[in-house]
């Protein structure tokens, strides 16, 4: 049973790992990285700042054991030196005491000796930790610029991601069907297309027919009446009318020129009533006289 929990434990736990990771923001994460990796070195030099603070005391007390190893070497050489003088005067007993200083002084620089080799030993040592404590620290110092640079091109190519997502995911709406209801852009294209080919057809149609050709054919007989209305108009008025569509070398008259203007008029209508027949496959006929 116990490991049945267990199992189911790691499995839920693994799971909500996953769909944490899946759901977590990138941006978010890379500044929690960022801060751990600056918590990390922080821990880092405090670290290295007690090895380097051994390394300190150790080598003060070094200094103090060997001033105290000078000293005692200093007063244990003053004392045979006593000692040596109260013989040579015949003061035994000064003598004595002299020596038995001497012999004092001696036994604490052996033991001196002994402290003074264990502090140096642990100095160096210490040293040694000191000089690897700053080097790790220069390492993950470096190390962390990296990542601080790196975080800036990171959070851009995020962005530059983000963009990509955005845009593929536009260009699938207008390929894709949104809904059920809602077509497609090529869809709509494409009907567009169809309805705009069948329109243009339809109107080509529509202008080869006959009614189109009756409505031209109306179109030039008013022409014509509004030619020979506007002439009489003009005459009326006593205006002359344009040379243009007179002869060369004959005068130009305001009736001459309205009768012109009405026989191209009336020519233009008769050669459209004419290619109305033929299409109809009619006999073409005359038309009436002026």
């Amino acid at each position: 049973m116990f490991k049945a929990l267990k199992r189911w434990w790691s499995y839920l736990t693994a799971k909500t790992n996953k769909e944490f990771d899946a759901r977590a923001d990138p941006a978010v994460q890379l500044e929690q990285a960022i801060t751990e990796a600056q918590e990390q070195h922080r821990r880092l030099r405090e670290q290295a700042a007690n090895v380097m603070a051994n390394e300190k005391q150790l080598e003060m007390r070094l200094n103090r054991s060997l001033e105290e190893y000078e000293r005692l070497q200093g007063n244990t050489r003053q004392a045979v030196l006593m000692a040596d003088e109260a013989t040579k005067n015949g003061d035994a007993a000064k003598a004595l005491e002299y020596t038995q200083a001497a012999e004092s002084f001696a036994n604490r620089l052996i033991a001196l000796e002994r402290e003074v080799e264990e502090n140096k030993n642990s100095a160096i040592q210490a040293a040694q930790a000191a000089e690897q404590a700053k080097t790790a620290v220069n390492q993950n110092a470096s190390a962390l610029q990296r990542k601080l640079a790196e975080r800036q091109k990171l959070l851009s190519q995020l962005d530059q991601a983000k963009m990509q997502e955005q845009l593929s995911t536009a260009m699938a709406a207008l390929n894709e069907t949104v809904g059920q209801d809602t077509p497609s852009f090529e869809q709509v294209r494409e009907k567009i297309e169809t309805r705009y080919a069948k329109a243009k057809s339809m109107t080509e149609l529509t202008g080869e027919t006959v009614e189109s050709r009756m409505l031209e054919v109306e179109q030039a007989s008013m022409n014509v009446e509004a030619t020979a209305r506007l002439a009489e108009i003009r005459s009326q008025l006593g205006l002359d009318a344009a040379p243009a569509a007179a002869p060369l070398g004959t005068p130009a008259t305001a009736e001459g020129d309205a009768a012109a203007d009405a026989v191209v008029a009336k020519s233009a209508t008769d050669a459209k009533i004419d290619e109305v027949r033929q299409e109809m496959g009619l006999a073409g006929g005359e038309s009436s006289p002026a």
